[in-house]
């Protein structure tokens, strides 16, 4: 990755925008709601100016595609080889809530695939890094340790991570495969760093998502050894027409999956929640 990105520059660049976040976080802000009653806050857009502008300086031949930024027609970004995925900050809801959970998302998408992500956590001064090619690590003030999915979690007591801000009656019944299982609840993509750190063994997502909710968590679950897949266990791919994810698993190993009967659960679902908030 060396050769596409210089990644100092990249982390002071999320850094900055991490910054003009935080000036607005503490502050006072008005709620204001896109077309598809998702959240968004000045912050929301400060931060795509800071990434969208920065990503364009560090890497003039790669194209960025942000949240907030201009609509790109599939028949122009189709042709694309790489380009920048950003989510300028995920979790707007838990910003509104100021419980801290809440992220920058930046990935690079090489092909289909996300080859290197990052996230940062503005409120704990927090970076994961993933490159699928290398690996990864998490820093942050209390120092930095590799990314480690946990191997072969235990069919019993899983720790299940899910979101704060969606609730799924088909997540319910995709869980009801693993009994006493544990989970946890996080905001934003601070769901992928607790997969990716050892730190919970699965994340399910049974209703959709955008690609740049996903794309630097799916570096990350990547370069830690893990997998995100849809519910037949092909991975996610990216650059898609409408850019939207269906369901998600995320996890140790596709072995793991079939193993715990959750793969073939899955693809046996009814979804009834594929029409809900797609954020992440």
């Amino acid at each position: 990755m060396s050769g596409l990105v210089d990644l100092e520059a990249l982390e002071a660049l999320v850094r900055r925008a991490a910054d003009a976040i935080l000036e607005v976080y503490r502050g006072t802000f008005d709620v204001e709601h896109k077309e598809d009653r998702s959240p968004l806050t000045v912050a929301d857009t400060r931060s795509h100016r800071i990434l969208a502008d920065g990503l364009k300086a560090l890497t003039p031949g790669i194209p960025v595609l942000s949240e907030e930024g201009k609509h790109v027609a599939y028949a122009h970004r189709r042709h694309w080889e790489r380009f920048w995925l950003v989510d300028p900050l995920d979790g707007t809801k838990e910003f509104i809530k100021r419980n801290g959970e809440f992220t920058i998302n930046v990935a690079l998408v090489e092909g289909r695939l996300p080859i290197l992500g990052i996230i940062h956590v503005p409120v704990a001064d927090l970076f994961a890094v993933g490159d699928v090619r290398r690996g990864g690590e998490i820093r942050g003030p209390d120092g930095f340790r590799p990314l480690a999915i946990a191997k072969d979690p235990p069919a019993e007591g899983v720790r299940v991570v899910r979101s704060r801000s969606h609730a799924s009656p088909d997540l319910e019944r995709l869980l009801e495969t693993l009994p006493g299982h544990r989970v946890v609840s996080k905001g934003s993509a601070l769901k992928f760093i607790a997969l990716a750190a050892g730190e919970a063994d699965f994340y399910p997502r049974t209703g959709p998502t955008c690609e740049w909710d996903t794309a630097a968590g799916q570096a990350l679950v990547t370069a830690a050894g893990g997998v995100v897949v849809d519910f037949h266990g092909n991975p996610l791919t990216y650059n898609k027409p409408d850019l939207l994810n269906g369901p998600f698993l995320a996890a140790p190993s596709l072995k793991w999956l079939e193993a715990t009967g959750i793969l073939a659960r899955a693809a046996r679902l009814p979804l009834h929640s594929a029409h809900t908030d797609p954020s992440g």
